[in-house]
């Protein structure tokens, strides 16, 4: 067996994603350049891609697979790194409806964030910090600098006392849980991830809509420049996702690109 194929049943083990992986022999030109792009945005942690494997700096080689999966819900629950690196996010861009299936950001490749972020609850606990939220204390990871991201959004949206009331109260960054009714670990298990004001928000679940449904309605009440303050930092909005999610926001500067370079 291929060290690749090793390293995708040890990252399967106790998840059921073993046979669920199927390594990539080559990268496309895009694929390499998504690949880059998230060695750019974590220098801390990652050195580079070589021969189909993301390369860490303590020498870890992570497979770029791809999910087996036949599904879309399938996917999300055991998705490859490459799958995640799919995601073309429109940072910056006009807010409008996506299309169906069309949630760039919402797949997750947890190995990757447990290793960089924390692999239980007390690991991440320990890289958390305080943020002044407009006055209310929160969690956040210092890791790859999201909690200093997150102070300078906090900066950036206090010229903006107008939209106040969709920053405030904010419903929570640190819980280490699942999403509900799925396997897959929430960013906000990382402390890279924010809630905003609820009563503000839409969310696809509130309507009682099944994962991957036809006709989930877009609704929306924030602002553009609210959510473009955050992409430019290098977060990415849960409203841009056909499973809409209005009031999250979680760190991700690899989906940002040239907006956040732009700021």
């Amino acid at each position: 067996m291929q060290r690749r194929n090793v390293w995708a049943c040890v990252l399967g083990a106790g998840l059921g994603w073993a046979s669920a992986l199927t390594p990539a022999e080559s990268l496309t030109p895009a694929e390499s350049a998504a690949a880059q792009r998230l060695v750019a945005a974590y220098p801390a942690f990652l050195r580079g891609v070589e021969g189909g494997a993301l390369v860490w700096r303590d020498g870890t080689r992570m497979p770029l697979t791809r999910s087996a999966a036949t599904t879309y819900p399938g996917r999300l629950d055991a998705p490859g790194l490459l799958d995640q690196l799919d995601a073309a996010y429109p940072a910056c861009a006009p807010l409008t409806a996506p299309a169906y299936l069309s949630d760039p950001g919402r797949v997750r490749f947890e190995p990757l964030l447990r290793k960089m972020y924390g692999a239980s609850d007390s690991a991440v606990r320990a890289n958390l910090v305080t943020v002044d939220w407009f006055g209310q204390p929160l969690r956040v990871t210092r890791v790859n600098g999201a909690a200093d991201a997150l102070r300078a959004v906090a900066k950036d949206l206090a010229a903006h006392p107008e939209w106040r009331a969709f920053l405030t109260p904010s419903a929570g960054t640190f819980l280490w849980r699942t999403v509900a009714g799925t396997p897959r670990r929430s960013v906000h298990s990382f402390g890279a991830a924010i809630d905003l004001n609820t009563a503000r928000a839409a969310y696809w679940q509130w309507s009682g809509f099944r994962e991957g449904q036809r006709g989930i309605p877009w609704r929306n009440q924030f602002p553009a420049g609210l959510v473009h303050t955050f992409e430019r930092r290098g977060w990415i909005w849960g409203g841009r996702w056909y499973h809409l999610d209005t009031m999250h926001f979680e760190y991700r500067p690899e989906l940002t690109g040239a907006c956040a370079a732009g700021r």
